[in-house]
C-alpha cells in the first residue's frame, strides 16, 4: 500500500505532481491511501515509486485540468482517490468527462458546484472593517474574517488582489488566511483565530442599509437559502434584519398611502406652465399633422395601455410609395417611430440595395401600438389578433386616404389583412402588383422580421435575395406607370371620408 500526504488545502500543483508520479509507475487506485492535513504527519513520508516502462505518457483534456482545479479545493477527504481514478480513466476513455450519468463524474461535478458556489458567497459575504495602519504608511489597512466550506483562499484571493489593489488587506479563515501587503500577496494553509473587529464606520452603513431595504420586496426563504445562518454572525447588517423583516407589514401600509397621495399642490402649477411654454398651434383640420396628433391618444383598443406611445407613420405626404408593417417592436415604441430596431435597419439596408429612398417614402403600421408580453426585463412580441387590426384599420385608411400613393407594399400577413381583409397564404400574393382601392396598387411581400427568425443562414440569405427582389419590383412599377393627377395643393385640405357599406372607413372623429 502506497501512503500519500498532502497538504490538502486547495494546491492542484501537489496533488497533480503526486497523481503523475503514481500513474507513471502503473500503481493502482486501490493500493493508494491518500492522507491530509494533520493526519499525514502521524504518517512518514513514502518515496514515490519510479516510472513503469508499460506507461509512456499522460493524456488529458484541458477539461479534466479546470475540473481539477476546483474539485481539490473541496473539502471531502475522497476528492483526491476520485480525481485518480478519473485520471487513469481518461487514458482509456479519452470522452469520458462527457459522459454525465457516470459516477465518478457525476461525482466531481457535484463538488465542483459546491466549491464555485462557495467562491460566489465569498465575493458576496467577506466584510472588511478597518485597521490601524503601519505608521507612515499611505496606504490603508482592512482585515476580514470569513467561514467557508472549503479550501477556496488560494483560488479566491487574486480576486481580491484585482479588487482590492489600492489598499492593504487580510482575509482570515478557519482553513487558511490570504495577506496583501504593499503589492505582495502571502497565502497561508494555518487556520486563523476569528478576530474581535470593530469599525466605526459600521453605524454610517446600518444606516444605510435600512435605509435601502424594500420590504415590498422581501422574500425570507429566499434569504435563507443564499445566505445561511454561519454568514448571518458575521455581517454587521444580519442585527437589523430581523426588526426590519417585523416592520414589513406596517411599512407596506405606508408605501401604499403614499402611492395614493396627490402630487403636491405647486406640481399642477409647474406641468400648467411648462404647457404653455410647450405647446404648439395645432396643426390645419384633414392634415397628416392633425391625424398624428389626434392618434396620440388613441383608447380605440386595450393596446394603448401597455405601450408607451402611440407609433404613428412618418413619411411626405405627397409619397407616391407607402410600406405598411405590422406593428411597432420594442425600440419603435420607446422612439416613437416605425422600422428604426433591428428589423428596421434591415429594412432600410434593403431598401438601399432596391434603388428606394426612405426618406421618399411613407412607412407605417397597421397597428399604431406595441403588443408584447413582459419576460423579466425583456418585451416579447405579440401578434395582433383581427378585433385589434380592425380597431387600428381607421387610422390606416385615412393615412392612405391623405397621402394617395400609387403604391402600397404589405409587408407580412397582419398588414395584408388589415388592407384586403384576406386571411390566406401570403405565398398566394407575394411579389405581384394587383390593383387596390382608389386606383392605387398593392404588393404583398414578407415582413423584415421574418428574415431575422430565420435559423438557417441559407434560407435566410435566400429570403433576403426574394424580398429585396419585391422591394425593385415595387421601384420598377413606380418608375414605368403613369403619375396619377397631381391634388398636392388641395389633398390636405380634403375632409376625411364618411363610413362606406364595406365598413373601411370610419366617422372623421375616431371615437373614444
Amino acid at each position: 500500500m502506497q501512503t500519500v500526504m498532502l497538504h490538502g488545502a486547495g494546491d492542484v500543483a501537489e496533488w497533480r505532481n503526486v497523481a503523475r508520479s503514481l500513474a507513471l509507475a502503473g500503481t493502482r487506485p486501490e493500493e493508494i491511501d491518500w492522507r491530509e492535513g494533520e493526519e499525514a504527519s502521524l504518517f512518514a513520508a513514502q518515496p514515490l515509486p519510479s516510472p513503469s516502462a508499460e506507461v509512456a505518457s499522460l493524456r488529458v483534456p484541458r477539461a479534466f485540468l479546470d475540473l481539477a482545479e476546483a474539485v481539490i479545493c473541496h473539502a471531502d477527504a475522497g476528492r483526491f482517490a476520485l480525481l485518480y481514478r478519473i485520471l487513469l480513466r481518461l487514458q482509456d476513455d479519452a470522452a469520458l468527462l462527457s459522459v454525465a450519468a457516470d459516477a465518478d463524474i457525476a461525482a466531481a461535478h457535484r463538488m465542483e458546484k459546491s466549491v464555485r458556489r462557495d467562491c460566489h458567497k465569498m465575493t458576496a459575504f467577506v466584510r472588511f472593517r478597518e485597521v490601524p495602519g503601519d505608521e507612515g504608511s499611505v496606504r490603508r489597512r482592512f482585515v476580514a474574517w470569513f467561514e467557508p466550506d472549503h479550501h477556496i483562499v488560494r483560488r479566491m484571493a487574486p480576486f481580491f488582489v484585482r479588487r482590492f489593489a489600492d489598499m492593504d488587506w487580510m482575509i482570515l479563515t478557519p482553513k487558511g488566511s490570504a495577506a496583501f501587503q504593499a503589492g505582495d500577496l502571502t497565502v497561508s494553509d494555518a487556520p486563523a483565530v476569528k478576530p474581535d473587529l470593530a469599525d466605526p464606520t459600521d453605524a454610517l452603513w446600518l444606516t444605510y442599509y435600512a435605509s435601502i431595504f424594500n420590504p415590498a420586496r422581501l422574500k425570507v426563504k429566499a434569504m435563507q437559502s443564499e445566505m445561511p445562518k454561519k454568514y448571518w454572525k458575521n455581517l454587521p447588517e444580519a442585527a437589523l434584519i430581523p426588526t426590519l423583516i417585523e416592520q414589513v407589514p406596517s411599512r407596506l401600509a405606508a408605501m401604499a398611502y403614499q402611492a395614493a397621495q396627490a402630487p403636491p399642490v405647486f406640481h399642477a402649477r409647474i406641468q400648467a406652465r411648462r404647457q404653455d411654454v410647450d405647446a404648439e398651434p395645432p396643426a390645419p383640420s384633414g392634415t397628416l399633422a392633425a391625424l398624428r396628433d389626434a392618434a396620440r391618444t388613441c383608447t380605440r383598443c386595450p393596446l394603448h395601455c401597455q405601450a408607451t406611445q402611440t407609433v404613428f407613420g412618418e413619411g411626405p405626404d405627397t409619397a407616391e410609395l407607402m410600406i405598411v408593417g405590422e406593428q411597432p417592436g420594442d425600440h419603435e415604441d420607446l422612439a416613437g417611430r416605425p422600422f428604426v430596431g433591428p428589423a428596421g435597419r434591415l429594412f432600410d439596408r434593403t431598401l438601399g440595395e432596391a434603388g428606394i429612398d426612405r426618406a421618399a417614402t411613407y412607412v407605417t403600421n397597421a397597428v399604431k401600438h406595441f403588443k408584447h408580453e413582459p419576460r423579466g426585463k425583456r418585451r416579447l412580441h405579440r401578434t395582433p389578433n383581427a378585433g385589434e387590426i380592425d380597431h387600428c384599420r381607421w387610422w390606416l385608411r385615412h393615412e392612405i386616404t391623405l397621402v394617395k400613393p400609387k403604391l402600397i407594399v404589405a409587408t407580412g400577413a397582419t398588414a395584408m389583412f388589415a388592407l384586403t381583409g384576406e386571411k390566406g397564404r401570403l405565398a398566394d400574393h407575394r411579389g405581384s402588383v394587383q390593383p387596390f382601392d382608389d386606383g392605387s396598387a398593392l404588393l404583398v411581400t414578407v415582413h423584415p422580421a421574418y428574415l431575422l427568425r430565420l435559423p438557417d443562414p441559407r434560407a435566410a440569405e435566400d429570403e433576403t435575395r426574394r424580398f429585396r427582389a419585391d422591394l425593385v419590383a415595387a421601384r420598377d412599377w413606380l418608375a414605368t406607370t403613369p403619375a396619377r393627377p397631381s391634388t398636392s395643393n388641395t389633398r390636405n385640405a380634403a375632409p376625411l371620408p364618411e363610413t362606406r357599406a364595406d365598413g373601411w372607413h370610419a366617422p372623421p372623429s375616431p371615437p373614444r
